[in-house]
């Protein structure tokens, strides 16, 4: 049977490991934000240049640049 003294550092040991484990989710879907930001803003990135392709193409096309 664990006496007062043991019983309170069992209870605090418990709500260290509870508190690392919620900052390690935290961070993880800290992480798992950002890198969905990233892939978000090169593939904005990426219709973009496509978009500026098309113009510069279109532009070459009416003026007969096009090769």
């Amino acid at each position: 049977m664990m006496n007062q003294s043991q019983n309170s550092s069992f209870q605090a040991g418990e709500a260290k490991g509870q508190a690392q484990e919620k900052t390690s989710q935290m961070a993880d879907k800290a992480r798992d934000a950002a890198q969905s930001a990233k892939e978000s803003c090169q593939e904005a990135g990426q219709q973009m240049q496509a978009k500026a392709q098309g113009a510069a193409d279109a532009i070459k096309d009416s003026m007969g640049m096009k090769k």
